[in-house]
């Protein structure tokens, strides 16, 4: 089997400061193709100084969109997060997993939510 490909976020964003979905989708673009294509990724969050759900949401949480939680556990390995990164990685999971489990209840509450009665 081959070996994981190196995946550094620092190097995609060009700094220390993940905080934006346009950085998260960049990671997303690097990494999605490289897992359909089956093969390993170390996603390594090496010099990463801030993060927030909003980029761990555009980088991670759609690949369960397009993956299996199996596939994803087989093939994505996150590196170099620091403890309470690795919490806020841990709830988008959990928010992206249920999200995609049924998104047109998701999407029909969040419309409610924000008093859009556009149908």
């Amino acid at each position: 089997m081959s070996n994981p490909i190196p995946v550094r976020v620092f190097d995609i964003v060009g700094g220390p400061l993940c905080v934006s979905a346009e950085d998260g989708q960049r990671v997303y673009d690097k990494i999605e193709p490289l897992l359909r294509e089956g093969q390993k990724v170390n996603l390594s969050f090496g010099q990463v100084e801030t993060l927030i759900s909003v980029f761990l949401n555009a980088a991670i949480g759609q690949l369960y969109g397009n993956f299996s939680e199996d596939r994803i556990r087989e093939l994505l390995s996150v590196v170099d997060l620091e403890e309470e990164d690795r919490v806020i990685l841990k709830r988008v999971v959990e928010n992206a997993k249920a999200y995609f489990k049924a998104p047109k209840k998701f999407d029909q509450a969040w419309k409610e939510e924000i008093g859009d009665e556009e149908e």
